[in-house]
């Protein structure tokens, strides 16, 4: 993923930054008054038996209020998923006028958003929450809002531009709306639904390759279906997005991303690694070998892909280049060993998954866990084979007493993974109601026994994420209404009649589901890939004898190789960054691991039993999963 130091933001700008101090105070007591909720919920309920009945309707506003108005600081700190591979092979003019388009498009996108979402707080004045009898107006002004500081800052960007940039891409950006708007006037009486949703997914497809975040590419799909349909008022699509966002069982991604933060600034992290490096350190492939345990077992705990890449990543960085190893070598590793981290619980692609879809989260979080193991093998036994054809084997070598140090110190941060595993297996909480108790933990260990968190960094961490939970839930907001199009325009009922021609050929489905995930999910960042695919692959598999428990890890770990592939794939730029790796060099030296992860998810979809053993021994899934 690349930055525009060219046109980032000026930080001098006193109203500026009062904007994004005001936007981060709001968006993060939104996160932290939840978290305070949920707990005293858990602990209201255990020990006094006395629950706080209205948890569940103010995470809807919290949510709500973390996505949009978030979403707007997101925008800004340019924490957005977006993809600029072609775009940064533009020569200087067209390629500024390429940052200047997405702006004009971002700032077009809010206007309309807003003005659709004045109708939805109309329609939701007479509705009231059962418990607190909030009025549903409440919980759609968020976007409104939100959609109102992201025209500001889509404004004070294009001000902060060269003028011919900006005039440039205004003029594109224009050539666009024309272009719809003619779709709308000339064509719409012999326009069939088919074609608008094709309209839809070009706009999709061309503005993402172009530079614009994945989230606002969605929903610019969205409202070109919306016009150039004419079926639906644009009302639909502020309905979408916030209903998206709305369930509470969501409300464990910001929780978990904020808990991964935690242990990358408390030191939980870099103890796990280290303790690893101790463990598998003599390893041929050394500290590449340390990498890969080290991603499988932090993403048991973080949840989010970036925060992964960059607590091991960060920690590992500065090992390797002690050690001398290639940093394309090292970029590589890292980005192949954050796709497994997507089926270890909790992963936020695992939480989605099991929140847009009737799998049970605890089922998903067992059945996760052998398959990113089995991955995570095929990947060492790569690094073992490499190695030795190039002889850098450069184990890492530990005395017993600094062993013993290491373990030591890691008792306590391996500790944190279990107690949330025991948490959802015998049912004292909801993965939610876990995910916040993860935060909690993590915050003792750092300020209390590690000291290596302080009030002024605990206070930078709830900021960075909120923003990086604003841009997930976001996302997820712009998807919901993303699917709704795809379901208006009958997508499933024609994929399902594709997908019926295979009658019951269950390998051929399979097959058929990877590369597709695959494909959507580096041109999607994957997460968007799997909202929109999921609901509609998912009902079809038991006909053909498939587990729908077993074919959702395999769209998780589909999903996240397809995010991690270059050159497309936002994770792999991620890792080439916390490693300051060559992409080039790096891209060529990923295509080994690339093969190595297809075949092992390949292993993992034709041996069910892999994914199925551990929830069926647990009383999670039935005998046909």
């Amino acid at each position: 993923m690349t930055t525009r130091a060219d046109v980032t933001p000026r930080r001098g700008v006193k109203p500026v930054a009062l904007l994004d101090a005001g936007v981060d105070l709001v968006v993060g007591t939104a996160l932290v008054g939840e978290l305070v909720a949920v707990i005293t919920d858990v602990l209201g309920r255990f020990f006094f038996d006395s629950p706080l009945l209205w948890t569940t309707e103010v995470s809807s506003l919290a949510l709500s209020v973390i996505a949009f108005i978030g979403g707007a600081i997101a925008y800004r700190r340019e924490q957005h998923v977006f993809i600029r591979t072609i775009v940064d092979l533009l020569p200087e003019r067209p390629r500024h006028a390429c940052y200047a388009f997405v702006d004009w498009l971002v700032l077009g996108i809010a206007v309309v958003c807003c003005h659709a979402s004045l109708g939805l707080l109309t329609a939701r004045w007479d509705e009231t929450t059962p418990i607190l009898e909030m009025r549903g107006t409440w919980l759609a002004l968020p976007l409104s809002v939100g959609m109102v500081v992201l025209a500001l800052y889509a404004l004070i960007r294009l001000r902060e531009q060269p003028l011919r940039a900006v005039v440039d891409g205004g003029l594109v950006a224009s050539g666009l709306i024309a272009t719809i708007v003619a779709v709308h006037l000339w064509w719409l009486p012999a326009l069939s639904t088919g074609a608008a949703v094709l309209v839809a997914l070009l706009a999709v497809l061309v503005t993402a390759l172009l530079g614009l975040p994945i989230g606002f590419a969605l929903i610019l799909g969205t409202l070109a279906f919306l016009y150039t349909g004419g079926l639906v008022s644009l009302v639909a699509l502020p309905q979408n997005m916030v209903d998206g966002v709305s369930r509470f069982v969501l409300l464990a991604l910001p929780f978990f991303i904020l808990a991964g933060f935690v242990m990358e600034s408390g030191g939980i992290s870099r103890r796990l690694v280290l303790f690893v490096a101790s463990l598998v350190g003599r390893l041929r492939g050394g500290l590449l070998q340390v990498t890969v345990v080290s991603m499988y077992l932090v993403s048991g705990i973080s949840g989010s892909k970036a925060a992964d890449v960059a607590a091991v990543g960060l920690v590992m960085r500065d090992m390797l280049d002690e050690e001398g190893y290639d940093t394309a070598e090292a970029a590589a590793v890292l980005a192949a060993s954050a796709a497994t981290g997507e089926c270890v619980p909790p992963s936020i692609a695992m939480l989605v998954l099991g929140s847009i879809t009737s799998l049970s989260m605890g089922a998903l979080f067992a059945a996760g866990l052998i398959p990113a193991a089995v991955i995570a093998f095929c990947l060492m036994l790569l690094i073992y084979v490499r190695s030795a054809r190039s002889g850098a084997n450069r184990p890492v070598d530990v005395g017993m007493g600094q062993h013993l140090r290491l373990a030591a110190g890691a008792i306590i941060p391996v500790s944190m993974p279990a107690f949330l595993f025991i948490g959802i297996f015998t049912g004292f909480a909801t993965p939610t109601e876990v995910s916040a108790f993860a935060v909690a933990y993590g915050l003792l260990i750092a300020v209390f026994l590690y000291r290596e968190l302080r009030a002024r960094s605990l206070a930078r961490i709830i900021a960075t994420a909120s923003t990086v939970a604003a841009m997930v839930l976001f996302t997820l907001a712009a998807a919901q209404a993303f699917s709704w199009v795809l379901s208006a325009a009958q997508v499933p009922q024609a994929l399902a009649n594709l997908l019926a021609t295979m009658h019951d050929n269950a390998a051929l489905f399979l097959i058929t589901s990877i590369v597709g995930l695959v494909v959507l999910g580096s041109l999607l960042e994957g997460l968007p890939a799997l909202l929109i695919l999921a609901p509609l692959l998912l009902p079809m598999t038991p006909a053909l004898g498939i587990s729908q428990l077993h074919y959702g890890i395999v769209l998780l770990i589909a999903m996240g190789i397809g995010a991690l592939l270059p050159p497309l794939g936002v994770g792999f730029y991620i890792a080439c960054a916390v490693a300051r790796a060559p992409m080039g060099r790096a891209t060529r030296i990923m295509m080994p691991y690339v093969v190595v992860l297809l075949l092992g998810l390949l292993v993992v979809a034709f041996v069910p039993w892999l994914t199925l053993v551990f929830p069926r021994a647990l009383g999670l899934a039935g005998p046909q999963g």
